[in-house]
């Protein structure tokens, strides 16, 4: 028999909300959208640190050792479940709620017991449709070691636990459930979007900003021209944003390791419109280099 021991862990719970409707509109769809995002969830557990111990129906219960690590695991499901959605009609999107609590569990085996598992489930039905719920335990380990923000719910009720518990809400962006963003990755082919779907009106929206503020300003510079295509460096920075607005909303690539390569390759091309003889990028490119190398030492 296994041996029942308590220790204290950080709980992950998600489900899917609406995922009876969902069923009753379209199973087999459903059912392989529900395998793609529960690998991709899975994957993403695994890569913070983090263990799937049980899953059900629609359902899904994690572990971590480390609190920070969870949190991060629910944004980045979060974002990456943004991209599987992204072209998906909005009466058909799968999206998750998420649950984080720290808590002393009862271990048996690889299953876990106990109050902290409850209230884990119990911050999950609270969360909005893509959304992340975190105890207060979770919050006080978490609020100045993860760049994103918390909203304040108030205490919770959890069944069966006498004191109610403070709750925060985190924020991780616009509101998925209403804003597309570009795909993270194919999707099988139940749950693929039919071919030719129009790209998102935000996203045309802002490109034909940028192509506009562009344009302008390269006929700008042509009708006062003094010898000199001073247009370059807004140009430049227009790419720049672009870029990490592209970085923000992509779930491809680790952002933070997507974000330097961004920088770099702008210091390299500033480099190169002021050259001078000298190669100075490869200095601060240096410094990138060993960012990226301690980043992806940690995560091992």
């Amino acid at each position: 028999m296994n041996e029942m021991r308590r220790k204290l862990t950080t709980i992950f719970s998600a489900d899917v909300q609406d995922y009876t409707r969902l069923m009753g509109a379209d199973e087999e769809g459903t059912l392989a959208m529900l395998k793609w995002s529960r690998d991709a969830m899975s994957r993403l557990i695994g890569a913070h640190g983090g263990r799937v111990i049980n899953t059900w129906g629609d359902g899904l219960i994690a572990e971590f050792p480390s609190v920070v690590e969870a949190v991060r695991a629910a944004i980045d499901v979060q974002n990456e479940l943004v991209g599987i959605n992204a072209a998906r009609p909005a009466e058909g999107r799968m999206l998750y709620r998420i649950g984080i609590n720290l808590g002393d569990v009862i271990a048996e085996g690889d299953d876990l017991y106990g109050d902290g598992v409850n209230i884990a489930a119990r911050l999950q039905a609270s969360a909005a449709a893509g959304g992340i719920v975190i105890s207060n335990t979770v919050y006080d380990q978490v609020r100045n070691k993860v760049a994103v923000g918390f909203d304040f719910l108030g205490p919770l009720t959890v069944k069966n636990v006498s004191e109610a518990v403070p709750s925060y809400a985190v924020r991780i962006g616009d509101d998925v459930s209403t804003t597309p963003a570009p795909p993270a990755r194919p999707l099988p082919a139940a749950a693929a979007p039919a071919p030719g779907r129009p790209l998102a009106p935000r996203v045309r929206k802002i490109g034909g900003v940028f192509a506009v503020v562009a344009i302008t300003l390269v006929v700008i510079n042509l009708l006062t021209w003094q010898g000199e295509f001073w247009a370059v460096w807004p140009l430049l920075g227009l790419a720049f944003v672009a870029a990490m607005a592209w970085n923000r909303n992509q779930s491809r690539f680790d952002q933070r390791l997507a974000g330097l390569a961004v920088i770099g390759i702008g210091i390299v091309i500033i480099n190169l419109l002021t050259w001078h003889g000298v190669f100075w990028a490869m200095w601060p490119l240096l410094g990138l280099a060993v960012a990226v190398g301690l980043r992806w030492a940690m995560r091992r």
